[in-house]
């Protein structure tokens, strides 16, 4: 679209870049009024710090990177579904947010696997079901229903850890654009240049916009619209990229904090096995309860630790 008029492409993309962030923060500002109001979490460590903040930006910011990636990179026919199947994850999600009572948890579960089931649909035709392990060097080929009920659960695990994840000020949204930036790297430098770097690049660009708002003291919370989106997008890369198996590693950080709620959760509620008794879940709620961690420690700590486990993932993977 627009590179046919723009020779620098280079330049375009600095400019798509520019673009999402100040709309996202602009429509931010605008719209913030707008939003839903957080009504409090009760069991979560000071979720009553959270009534009455604007909740649901996630529907101005992935609304403005749709936007973007439609008018500054080009798209596939699959790539425009994937950004449908996001915005999808976003409005199921924003409708939970503005509901007077929360979505009960199987019906966001048969939500999830729809959205999953789309995506795997895809990238089965869009590229096989071919894995390279890259950290082994070893190529197989998976057989398409064993592919395909190991992409849907990836897709519903990356999107609900990512969720429970969203519960201290600029936490879900940092580590996003930790693990969004390693593998826009692994695609555009190191690896397999499947053409999603800039795709990424955008949705940081958003995440960036919005952590003006919800850094802490956050103002403005994305809610179920923006981190069940944000999941959806982490979950396609760790896909497209050829070794699904490395978001276990890229995504860590996320599937600790949300991941082991939900094990703790699943075992109790269909087998009554009681696991991690002293561990508050998610863990940033037992750093800050228990360890006496403050938001902004629980922050910086748990980016680094994701941060430093991406720069070793990478390292070895350009071995």
């Amino acid at each position: 679209m627009l590179e046919l008029l723009v020779s620098d492409f280079s330049t375009l993309h600095v400019t798509g870049f520019a673009v999402a962030l100040i709309l996202t923060v602009l429509f931010i500002k605008i719209f913030e009024k707008k939003l839903p109001r957080d009504q409090g979490r009760k069991f979560a460590v000071e979720g009553a710090l959270s009534e009455g903040k604007a909740r649901g930006a996630g529907i101005i910011f992935v609304g403005v990177y749709a936007l973007v990636a439609c008018l500054f990179a080009t798209q596939t026919v699959v790539g425009c579904l994937y950004i449908l199947l996001i915005l999808f994850a976003m409005i199921t999600g924003f409708m939970d947010d503005a509901s007077e009572k929360p979505w009960k948890d199987y019906k966001k579960a048969i939500l999830d696997l729809l959205t999953a089931g789309c995506i795997t649909a895809a990238l089965i035709y869009e590229q096989g079901t071919g894995v390279h392990f890259m950290l082994l060097d070893i190529e197989y080929t998976f057989p398409v229903w064993l592919y395909a009920i190991l992409s849907v659960g990836l897709i519903w695990l990356s999107i609900n850890v990512t969720n429970c994840t969203d519960g201290v000020d600029g936490l879900s949204a940092t580590l996003g654009i930790v693990t969004l930036g390693a593998y826009a790297f692994l695609d555009e430098v190191l690896y397999y240049h499947s053409g999603q770097a800039y795709n990424l690049i955008l949705f940081i660009a958003v995440l960036m916009g919005y952590l003006l708002f919800n850094a802490h003291p956050s103002t403005v919370l994305m809610g179920d619209a923006g981190s069940r989106a944000m999941g959806t997008v982490i979950a396609i890369a760790a896909l497209k990229s050829g070794d699904p198996f490395l978001w276990l590693l890229l995504g860590l950080v996320f599937i600790l904090d949300g991941g082991l709620g939900l094990v703790k959760l699943f075992l109790g509620r269909f087998f009554k096995i009681k696991v991690l008794k002293n561990v508050r879940l998610p863990l940033h709620d037992h750093v800050r309860k228990n360890l006496n961690w403050s938001n902004t420690q629980t922050v910086y700590r748990f980016t680094i630790i994701q941060t430093v486990i991406c720069v070793i993932v990478l390292w070895l993977v350009r071995r």
